[in-house]
């Protein structure tokens, strides 16, 4: 792609503050909805919001260190290890246990990550071009994306963000000025518009679910209220750490809940792998370097291993890395990782201030599925990209992208116990033996 900004380029302080807060809207509803699931599952408010923030800041800037700072990805809360979390609240005998869980789960998911990369390390990457070329990882990656437009939708058609009181009529115009803010800006927009086109579009969404939700107060019409600005009364001063309750719960540990983390989190983490893989493949292409031979795919491994492990320590949440950030750096065309590195900075000071953490929470649910329209189309269809050199009148070729689409757009998932394999996960195994079936190892798909 034509990058307005390239990896080691450091635009001037005051654009990098702005491209960072661009990033931050763009990962922030999913990385606080981690959490938010979490406490919704339980009953409980055992996960904290700005918690999860803070510990997406430190594992972000864990990932950056691992890559020499050549990898310009956000990491936030993963959504792989919402059922892990669930069980190391259901297994353990009180809450201080269900945090030490949640530590532990992270550092096995971690040491998983730390064998794989010295697996790599040794045996280099080749295998995996051969074992998983464009013909599958394309379409894989447009899944990632497909699989998450469900959510873009409901967000666009709800308040997720708000009071859950107005009219999906409202909320889908309130998510269209923000999509159609965000389409022009980057479309049309001159010089730094142009570079900031999420920014322009949830402020955009913003005052057009203010303007609604002030009239709808005013005449006491609750279908107008799409902002919360309740929230505003329960402001979170300073982050919940996990760390904090869980190390009181050493004395209930037991090897029964030890068996109950590890069956939870180690398979989970070798399934994310596939995901890990596909995101950055896909930023590969979107850079022109191949991230998987500079820095290395054993760089990335441990920096995403480790890096979740220190979001859990200090969130509960492990992270990964974001297709949402991949999608921005792509369609703003700024692939400084110094504006990474600011983001993570930001997440980690935004985290303390209570009042610019709450704002951010009562941006709509409609306002961010505007958002997510671009971004997560945007994943979908940098996946397609990959393929377009494959030759489709070859039905070898034809039948290995099918099966992956089918089953990814499908939502083919498959549970062994406490662990599922995700629609990611599934689609791309598929693939890779439909491709193996099929002699996809003798020759490269053209």
């Amino acid at each position: 792609m034509n990058l307005v900004y390239n990896i080691k380029d450091k635009p001037k302080f005051g654009q990098v503050i702005l491209f960072a807060l661009q990033q931050l809207l763009a990962i922030m509803a999913a990385t606080i909805a981690v959490p938010a699931t979490v406490n919704t599952v339980t009953g409980t408010t055992a996960m904290s919001s700005t918690a999860a923030l803070f510990g997406a800041g430190v594992g972000t800037l864990v990932y950056l260190l691992f890559t020499k700072f050549r990898s310009p990805v956000f990491l936030g809360s993963s959504f792989s290890f919402l059922g892990s979390m669930f069980a190391a609240f259901a297994g353990g005998v009180s809450m201080q246990l269900g945090y030490l869980g949640l530590i532990i789960g992270a550092c096995l998911a971690g040491l998983v990550y730390v064998v794989l990369a010295i697996a790599v390390k040794f045996a280099g990457v080749k295998w995996i071009d051969k074992l998983m070329p464009a013909i599958i990882i394309g379409p894989t990656v447009a899944i990632i994306g497909l699989s998450l437009a469900s959510n873009a939708v409901n967000d666009l058609t709800g308040a997720s963000g708000g009071s859950m009181t107005a009219n999906i009529y409202v909320c889908i115009v309130c998510g269209l000025v923000t999509l159609f803010a965000t389409i022009l800006s980057s479309v049309y927009g001159k010089k730094m518009l142009k570079l900031i086109p999420f920014v322009i579009g949830i402020v955009a969404g913003y005052i057009a679910a203010s303007i609604f939700t002030v009239i709808g107060t005013l005449t006491g019409n609750a279908e107008l209220v799409v902002i919360d600005f309740a929230k505003f009364q329960s402001i979170q001063w300073v982050p919940d750490f996990t760390f904090l309750t869980a190390f009181k719960g050493f004395g209930e540990l037991n090897l029964e809940y030890v068996v109950t983390i590890i069956v939870a989190y180690v398979p989970v983490a070798f399934v994310v792998f596939a995901e890990h893989l596909a995101d950055h493949k896909n930023l590969s292409s979107i850079l022109g370097v191949d991230l998987t031979k500079d820095p290395g795919l054993h760089r990335t491994l441990l920096g995403d291993g480790i890096g979740s492990f220190a979001g859990a320590f200090f969130g509960g949440a492990c992270n990964t890395t974001y297709g949402e950030s991949i999608a921005c750096v792509a369609i703003s065309g700024n692939a400084s990782v110094v504006t990474i590195l600011t983001t993570a900075i930001m997440a980690i000071v935004v985290s303390f201030i209570g009042p610019f953490a709450t704002f951010l929470a009562t941006i709509p649910g409609c306002v961010m599925g505007g958002v997510c329209f671009a971004l997560y189309g945007f994943i979908a269809v940098s996946g397609l990209k990959m393929i377009q050199n494959v030759d489709l009148n070859n039905n070898r070729n034809l039948f290995v992208v099918s099966m992956i689409l089918v089953a990814g757009v499908g939502g083919l998932t498959v549970s062994f116990g406490k662990v599922t394999l995700t629609t990611v996960a599934c689609a791309l195994i598929l693939g890779i033996v439909a491709n193996l079936v099929l002699g996809g190892m003798k020759k490269d798909a053209k």
